[in-house]
């Protein structure tokens, strides 16, 4: 089983996509096993997007990323992190295919939507950031 991390971005919080964002995911097989709603803080923001802390758009990025609240999850299915990504489309939205979630709603490649961990690897940087190991919770226990 693959863990992957996924935000919903502050552009689609200020459009009402989250519900459509969320059904999709879930419509794809993936169980949500933490989530919550929270408003990024710089230092969270930076600590996230480390990897892009030398590129130009590394400030516009942590300013957008802390502009608004987000919704935080973990995902988890046998391929989170390809079946997210799929489900996501091209990170530029003007690229990304129909039927994507940025190819449907995309504004532009600053403003798409959500983020989602681009390997295994990163995931389980990116979850330890937000969730500790008591947040996320099994979801095949039985009720």
């Amino acid at each position: 089983m693959e863990r992957s991390l996924v935000f919903i971005k502050p552009d689609a919080m200020q459009r009402g996509l989250a519900g459509e964002i969320i059904s999709r995911l879930e419509s794809k097989g993936l169980k949500i096993v933490a989530m919550k709603m929270l408003r990024m803080d710089k230092a969270l923001a930076q600590r996230h997007y480390a990897v892009h802390k030398d590129k130009p758009f590394f400030n516009e990025l942590v300013d957008f990323v802390t502009s608004g609240p987000v919704i935080v999850m973990v995902l988890q299915d046998d391929d989170a992190v390809k079946v997210i990504r799929q489900t996501m489309g091209e990170t530029d939205p003007a690229k990304a295919l129909p039927g994507t979630i940025r190819g449907d709603f995309g504004g532009d490649v600053s403003h798409n939507l959500i983020h989602g961990s681009d390997s295994v690897e990163n995931a389980g940087s990116e979850i330890a950031l937000f969730f500790s190991a008591k947040e996320i919770v099994d979801p095949f226990i039985e009720f």
